[in-house]
This record gives structure tokens, sequence and C-alpha cells, in this order.
């Protein structure tokens, strides 16, 4: 009976054992999850909102060059064909700019309603550029004051409406970063409390140890006893 009786303890105690070793595999298994996530944020961090965030100000730089440029050309007080042949070269080396940062910015991750504007800002820029190829032909084939008036006009509120769509993207670059540290200070409380429960359960095996240890002692003391009498 006693024989049975320590067998079906060990039984209990192995069974205990398997529980804490099976719980212990699977909080490693999802802390080992969580770690994955967070660097997966913090990689999307850099490659889907940082950099493209940069590559917005760029495209936004560029936008700013060439209205520079164009209002040099309007009201420089004078113009020539060589001066209409070099803004060209430049409008061209800027679009083709914008358009380069464009193409990688549309490589990135982005949500739906980046996906939404940024359709929208690519109108915006062909109404832009049309808008400016309009004002040099009109300044160039009639006068200066011809071009202005149609710049003033058209040119400018393309340009401001342009501009208010790279806002928008840039908003929600801000609106999306954040949503990402929200997510990875959740990963790191997970995390937290996935090394808790990993303590609390190594503890925990630590004093059945002790337990069996303690019980084995007092056992061989008593067969020692038994034995003596």
């Amino acid at each position: 009976m006693k024989f049975a009786y320590s067998i079906k303890q060990k039984m209990k105690i192995a069974t205990l054992l398997f529980a804490i070793m099976a719980c212990m595999i699977l909080i490693r298994i999802l802390e080992d999850k969580s770690v994955k996530s967070m660097n997966e944020s913090f990689v999307s961090m850099y490659n889907d909102r940082l950099v493209p965030a940069t590559d917005l100000f760029y495209i936004a730089e560029n936008i700013f060059a060439k209205k520079y440029a164009l209002d040099s050309f309007l009201y420089s007080g004078k113009l020539s064909q060589s001066d209409a042949a070099g803004l060209k070269e430049q409008f061209t080396a800027f679009n083709a700019t914008i358009d380069s940062l464009l193409k990688k910015y549309e490589k990135t991750f982005l949500v739906k309603k980046e996906k939404q504007q940024l359709t929208e800002l690519k109108s915006r820029l062909v109404g832009l550029i049309a808008a400016e190829q309009h004002v040099m032909a009109l300044s160039l084939s009639h006068t200066l004051e011809d071009g202005r008036k149609l710049y003033e006009t058209i040119g400018r509120e393309n340009g401001l409406k342009t501009m208010e769509k790279l806002t928008d993207l840039m908003n929600i670059q801000t609106q999306v970063g954040q949503e990402l540290i929200q997510n990875s200070a959740s990963m790191v409380s997970r995390s937290k409390l996935y090394s808790t429960l990993q303590i609390a359960l190594a503890v925990l095996i630590g004093v059945l140890i002790v337990g069996i240890i303690s019980a084995s002692n007092v056992v061989q003391v008593r067969n020692d006893k038994f034995n003596l009498n």
C-alpha cells in the first residue's frame, strides 16, 4: 500500500512538473513572438514612416524650388528665350526628382487613407505641372503680365492644393507612427508579463523541489527508525 501510495504521489508531482514545463515553453514561444513583433514594428517605423516622411519633405522642397524659380522668371522684369529654356530644364529636373520620390514612397507600406491621399496628390501634381507650363507658354507667346495674371490665379491655387495634400500625407505619417509606438509599448508590457510568469514558475519549481527533498528526508528518517525497531 505504501509503495502504491508513493507511486501515486510521484505521478502527481511528475504531472505537475510537466504542466509547469509546458507552461514555460508556451511562455517562451509567446515571448519570442512578442520580440519578433517589436522588431518588425521598429523596422516598419524606420522604413515605412521615418524614411517616407523624409521623402515627402524633399517633395515639398522641390515644389517650393519650382515656385521660387517661376517667381523669379515672372517677376524679374525681363524675359528671353534663354531664360525660358533654362527654366524648362530646371523644371524637368525638379519634376524628375519628385516623380522618383513618389515611386519610392509608393513601395512602402501604405494604409488605406494614405493610398487615397497619394492618388489625390498625384492628380494635384499633374494639374500643377500643366498650370506651370501654361504660365510659361503664355508669358512667352504674349506678355509677362499675362503670365503673371494666370499664375496668380490658377498657378498659385494649384500649388496650394498640392501642398495641402502633402500636409495631409505627413499628418497620416504622424498618426500611424503614434499607433506603432502604442503597439510597441503594449508588446513591451506583454514581454514584462511573460518574464514575471517565468520567474514565478521558476520559483514554484524550486519550492516543489525543496518540498520533494524534505518529504524524501522525512520518509527516510521514518524508514530508518522502523528498521531500528
